[in-house]
C-alpha cells in the first residue's frame, strides 16, 4: 500500500527537522519533568514551514487520517493536524464543520499545548457555536484539564471579535481564581480583548468585582492597556 498524504506530510515534517531548534521550543513550551507539557516532543519546524506543508495537502487529507496525525508524539504532526481541521472548517459546509467541530472536542486530549489551543480553539470551537447555544464552554471551564479550560476561555474570542462579550464575561467569571497560570493568562488576556474590543466599561465592570482577589497574573494581562494612574489602582488591592 503506499503513502496516504498524510503519511507523506508527516515525512516532510521529519526532513525538516531541525535539532537545535526542537531544543530550544522544547524547553519554551515546558517539556520538562514536571511541567505543564511534560514529555512533548518537538521537531524543530517552525509554525511558518508547518503551515506552508499543510496549505499542500489538507485536500487531499482525510478526516480519518487527520485523527490519526493528531495522534502524533511529535508536536508539529499534531499542530499540522489541527491546521488541517481549521482549513477543512472554514471551506466546509454546515454537515462537515459538524463533523469537524466534534472530532475536535473529542481529541481534547492530544490538544495539549496552549499554541495548540490558541491557534485553533477560536476558529473552530468559537466559530462552530456562533449563533448555537455555548452550554459545552461552561463544561469545559469546569474541567479538571487544562488545556480544556484553555480552549473555554479562548473559544470566546470569537464572540469578543464581534463586539460581543457576555460569555467571555461568564466563562472568566468561572476561571477568574484558577491556580494554572496558563489559564490566568488566557483569562487576562481576553478580559484585555473585551476593553480593546467591545469597550473597557464591560471589563472595568468585570474587575471592580474580582480585582482584589484574583490572580495578579490575570490581572497584569488584563489591564495591559489601561493608563498608568489606572493600573496603580486596580494593582494596588
Amino acid at each position: 500500500m503506499g503513502k496516504t498524504p498524510a503519511d507523506v506530510l508527516v515525512s516532510e515534517l521529519l526532513n525538516a527537522a531541525d535539532p537545535r531548534k526542537a531544543a530550544v521550543l522544547q524547553r519554551f513550551f515546558k517539556t520538562g519533568p514536571g511541567e505543564y507539557a511534560e514529555g512533548d516532543i518537538f521537531l524543530g519546524v517552525m509554525v511558518p514551514q508547518t503551515r506552508a506543508l499543510v496549505k499542500k495537502y489538507w485536500r487531499d487529507i482525510s478526516i480519518p487520517q487527520v485523527e490519526t496525525l493528531l495522534r502524533s508524539k511529535y508536536h508539529e504532526g499534531r499542530l499540522a493536524a489541527l491546521f488541517i481541521l481549521v482549513a477543512k472548517f472554514e471551506k466546509g459546509d454546515e454537515c462537515s464543520k459538524k463533523e469537524i467541530f466534534d472530532v475536535y472536542l473529542g481529541n481534547t486530549g492530544h490538544i495539549n499545548n496552549w499554541d495548540l489551543v490558541d491557534l485553533t480553539a477560536p476558529r473552530i470551537v468559537g466559530a462552530y457555536l456562533d449563533g448555537r447555544d455555548k452550554k459545552i464552554l461552561f463544561k469545559l471551564a469546569h474541567s479538571e484539564i487544562v488545556w480544556e479550560r484553555r480552549i473555554a476561555m479562548l473559544a470566546t474570542s470569537y464572540d469578543i471579535y464581534k463586539g460581543n462579550p457576555n460569555v467571555a464575561l461568564e466563562i472568566a467569571g468561572i476561571l477568574v481564581n484558577d491556580k494554572h497560570d496558563l489559564i490566568q493568562k488566557a483569562v487576562g488576556w481576553m478580559l484585555r480583548e473585551v476593553g480593546k474590543r467591545c469597550g473597557q466599561k464591560d471589563e472595568e465592570q468585570f474587575l471592580e468585582k474580582h480585582y482584589k482577589t484574583m490572580p495578579r497574573t490575570a490581572l497584569r494581562y488584563a489591564i495591559e492597556r489601561f493608563d498608568s494612574d489606572k493600573r496603580r489602582y486596580y494593582l494596588a488591592k
